[in-house]
This record gives structure tokens, sequence and C-alpha cells, in this order.
């Protein structure tokens, strides 16, 4: 398991507030031709649901992921966040697992256990 980011990789309060715009920004577009999408297909009496459906898919993972943003950027030390090594989404500090991939973030050891010796 790779070690957790240092404070060199993580993302400054500035850079996140241009990925929230971008994300805000493609997360509106989305939506608004989800919304086009399914009035085209009402007019013409044809539903596709598996357009839909699709669609509908890249509407939650475009809000999932500006959601994860928004709440990195109210934390009150934003520059203690990082990148998951394997996916590149972004992490709050003391994440242990990535909220897109399921990576683990922390790096796990062994407890340590003593066993008295033995008298005999």
């Amino acid at each position: 398991m790779s070690e957790p980011p240092s404070r060199a990789d993580a993302m400054n309060t500035s850079q996140l507030r241009e990925r929230r715009n971008r994300l805000a920004e493609e997360f509106a577009e989305l939506q608004w031709d989800l919304g086009g999408m399914a009035y085209e297909m009402a007019i013409r009496d044809h539903f596709r649901l598996d357009v839909i459906v699709r669609a509908a898919a890249r509407v939650q993972e475009a809000d999932a992921e500006l959601a994860e943003v928004e709440r990195l950027l109210r934390l009150e030390d934003a520059a203690a966040a990082g990148t998951c090594p394997n996916c590149g989404s972004l992490h709050s500090r003391g994440a242990v697992f990535c909220w897109q991939c399921g990576e683990g973030l922390m790096e796990v050891r062994p407890a340590a256990v003593s066993v008295p010796p033995s008298e005999g």
C-alpha cells in the first residue's frame, strides 16, 4: 500500500475553488442536457430508458465529485487534503478510504502484541 500524500501533493484552496467552479458548470450542463433529452423524448412519445439512465449516471458522478470538493473547501485546513494514489480523486485529511474507488489511503501496520514469557 502506498503512503499517504504529502503536504506538497495537497491542493490549495484556490485550486479547489477553481475545480469546484468547473465541476459546478459541468454539473449544470449535464443536468440541462438530461432535461433536454427527456423533453425531446417526451414530445416524440418515444423514451429510451437506457439513454436516460446513462445520462443520469453522468449527472450523479459529477454531483458526487462536486459534493466532495465542496466538503473539502469547508474543512478548516483544506491544504491538508490530497489525492487518491489509485484514481486521483480528492480526499480530506484523515480519510481512510477513497470515496470514489475505495482504495485504502492510510498505511496499515499490524499491531505489535507482546506475549509474556511462560513460567515453567
